[in-house]
């Protein structure tokens, strides 16, 4: 970390920019989720390997935890009273036929506008949430929102894949062990795993457990403020079970190590460490200096330059060794982000 006067200056946005050949943005996932190609970057030096490879890196006795969440067809398409178009991207269903969304539109419509929606359903405007001062909206469909959106919507790729959705996002845009819809974004490290690996995972002797986390379209969000300590995190809504609480604490007290599978899995795991609750809404921001109390060993993408996920990975691996990382992934042609390769990192100590 850069120091001034021999102490440590906090980190700001800028140091967590870095130059992405745009082809290296991977807009298709692999012929295979298991073929994805590796970095191991739990040594000083990468190594780089398959995907598949995993099962030789972990320890009998290790437990993997996943994210269970499922993406649903979030993306829906309307128009105001005027003819406008518009897009809404559904955060979370509420209860009521009510729904938070983000909504992309030339002109926000006022609170009680009656939306026109593709499929002959109706969405009423409420307002902001969580407050009024909200980037997100409230509305009130005229029937059930996770009918509409199962009969109406779209994937909600990332904003860098170029292509609309096609078969082939229903089916890779999701992991094979999703159970719990409600995510207007996959788990993306997760996309790696097939039935295959799961079975060569389990005869190695490494253990499985889930959290929930249904991951928001605020995941794709930059930071916009030089001062950390100004960003506004979004709010996403997970559950640690009480069967996963246990496994954890067996496994550690076995000596047995905790592997995160994405960031999303550490902000759960991590929420549920520093206050207690074993669901609810966490804003949780982990950046460089952050106490991890619960992952040793980490499975991920590649990330956006100047997002929480960059500093997220930075506080569990350290800044300098992750920028290293990332600049071999760069030099040899790494594949990045959601359709992307991985990365296995080890918790700095």
């Amino acid at each position: 970390m850069p120091t001034v006067s021999g102490a440590p200056r906090a980190h700001t946005l800028s140091d967590f920019d870095f130059a992405l050949p745009n082809e290296l943005i991977a807009q298709h996932p692999a012929a295979e989720r298991s073929a994805s190609r590796l970095l191991d970057g739990r040594g000083p030096q990468p190594v780089d390997r398959i995907f598949r490879e995993l099962p030789g890196l972990l320890q009998p006795g290790d437990l993997l935890v996943f994210n269970d969440t499922q993406v649903v067809r979030a993306r829906l398409f309307g128009e105001k009273p005027t003819g406008g178009k518009l897009e809404l991207l559904v955060e979370r269903v509420l209860p009521g036929f009510e729904v938070v969304a983000h909504m992309k539109v030339s002109k926000k419509p006022a609170v009680g506008t009656v939306l026109q929606m593709t499929g002959g359903y109706t969405a009423e405007l409420l307002g902001r949430w969580p407050d009024e001062e909200g980037q997100l909206f409230r509305l009130r469909f005229s029937e059930e929102p996770h009918r509409l959106m199962e009969q109406h919507g779209h994937v909600p790729l990332p904003p860098y894949i170029e292509h609309g959705d096609s078969a082939e996002d229903v089916a890779r845009y999701q992991t094979v062990f999703a159970a719990k819809p409600g995510a207007a974004a996959a788990p993306t490290a997760a996309l790696h795993f097939d039935a295959g690996l799961l079975a060569a995972l389990e005869a190695r002797g490494v253990k499985r457990a889930n959290v929930t986390l249904h991951v928001g379209a605020g995941t794709f969000s930059p930071v916009k403020t030089e001062n950390l300590a100004e960003h506004r995190m979004h709010r996403e809504w997970y559950e640690v079970p009480a069967t996963t609480q246990q496994a954890i604490a067996e496994t550690k007290a076995r000596g047995g190590r905790i592997v995160a599978v994405g960031t999303t899995t550490i902000r759960t795991l991590e929420s549920w460490a520093k206050t207690g609750q074993a669901s609810g809404d966490t804003d949780i921001f982990i950046t460089p200096g952050f106490e991890f109390q619960v992952a040793d060993l980490l499975v991920t993408n590649f990330h956006l330059p100047k997002s929480t996920l960059m500093m997220l990975v930075s506080a569990f691996a350290g800044y300098e060794h992750i920028m290293g990382l990332y600049r071999h992934a760069i030099s040899q042609r790494y594949r990045f982000f959601s359709y992307g390769d991985a990365m296995l990192l080890e918790r700095s100590r």
